[in-house]
């Protein structure tokens, strides 16, 4: 038997209400890496743009990291 095949046979003993975090994670599985990239510098930019939320950048200087707050 595949695994495709094992797959199948198991979903027919998943609950209906546990079926919704089945396709959760299969559509994870299959989600493009570019819309992923997409959406996460969607998220970045909404967060840079975000007026009341405190930014922390870290800057790098000879392999140390340092980390200040301000506010855009």
């Amino acid at each position: 038997m595949s695994e495709r095949e094992m797959c199948a046979q198991l979903l027919d003993h998943v609950p209906d209400f546990k079926l919704r975090y089945v396709l959760a994670y299969l559509q994870g599985l299959t989600a493009d890496e570019i819309d992923d990239d997409a959406f996460c510098e969607q998220l970045y930019q909404e967060y840079l743009a975000d007026p009341d939320v405190v930014k922390i950048k870290k800057y790098v200087t000879s392999g140390c990291c340092i980390f200040a707050t301000f506010r855009i």
